[in-house]
C-alpha cells in the first residue's frame, strides 16, 4: 500500500521528545501541536489533524501493535461529560501554567522542574536555560510538563485499551470537534436563511 508523507509524522513526535530532553527550550515547538489542529478546524471545518496529521496518534498506533491489550475503552471515556470535564480541567491546569509564566515575567524566581500528572515534580536542574529569558524558560518547563502528562496518559490508555484510546478524550480533539460543530451549525443556519430568502423572492 502506498504511503503518504504524513504517515511518518510520528517521527516528529519522537523528535520533539528527543530535542526537549536535550534542551528544555525546545518545548516551545509543542505550541505548533496546539495551534495547527485549531487552525485546521477553524479554517478547514474538519478534524483532518486528528485523523491524518497527529504524530502522537500515529506513535500510539505503532506502539500499540505490540503493547496494547486492544480492548474497547470504557464507555465513560467516550461520554460528553467526561470529555468536556477533562477539557475544562486541562484548561485550568494550562491556565495555571500560564500564570506561573507571568509570575516569573513579573520577577518571581524560575522554578526549574517538570511536573508530571500535575502532582509529581521532576527536578530538571541540569537543563541549561541561560540563553533565554527566565519567563521563556518557565513557559518551556510548564509546557513540557503538559505535553509529558498528556503523553503518559496516552501511553497508559494505549496499554490498557485500544492503541489510540487517548484520542477518545484528547482535549485537542474535543476542542476541534466543538469548533467543527459550531462551524457546521453556522453554515447550516446560513444555508437556511439563504433558502428562505430565495423562496421569498419567488
Amino acid at each position: 500500500m502506498r504511503r503518504n508523507w504524513y504517515d511518518y509524522l510520528w517521527i516528529a513526535e519522537l523528535a520533539y521528545w528527543t530535542l526537549g530532553f536535550c534542551n528544555i527550550l525546545f518545548a516551545w515547538l509543542g505550541v505548533l501541536f496546539f495551534c495547527i489542529p485549531l487552525l485546521i478546524a477553524v479554517f478547514g471545518g474538519n478534524k483532518a489533524y486528528c485523523n491524518r496529521y497527529c504524530g502522537r496518534g500515529q506513535l500510539l498506533a505503532l506502539l500499540g501493535k505490540k503493547l496494547s491489550r486492544n480492548t474497547p475503552p470504557p464507555k465513560f471515556l467516550r461520554s460528553i461529560w467526561f470529555r468536556y470535564g477533562f477539557l475544562a480541567f486541562f484548561m485550568v491546569m494550562f491556565g495555571r501554567m500560564l500564570y506561573s509564566t507571568y509570575r516569573v515575567f513579573a520577577g518571581a524566581p524560575l522554578r526549574q522542574a517538570v511536573t508530571l500528572l500535575w502532582m509529581f515534580r521532576l527536578p530538571w536542574q541540569w537543563a541549561d536555560v541561560s540563553m533565554a529569558a527566565p519567563w521563556m524558560a518557565q513557559f518551556a518547563f510548564g509546557f513540557f510538563s503538559v505535553m509529558m502528562t498528556s503523553t503518559v496518559l496516552g501511553l497508559l490508555t494505549m496499554i490498557l485499551f485500544r492503541p489510540r484510546s487517548w484520542c477518545v478524550y484528547c482535549p485537542m480533539g474535543t476542542m476541534t470537534q466543538g469548533i467543527c460543530r459550531l462551524r457546521q451549525g453556522k453554515e447550516d443556519a446560513a444555508d437556511g436563511r439563504a433558502g428562505e430568502e430565495n423562496r421569498g423572492s419567488v
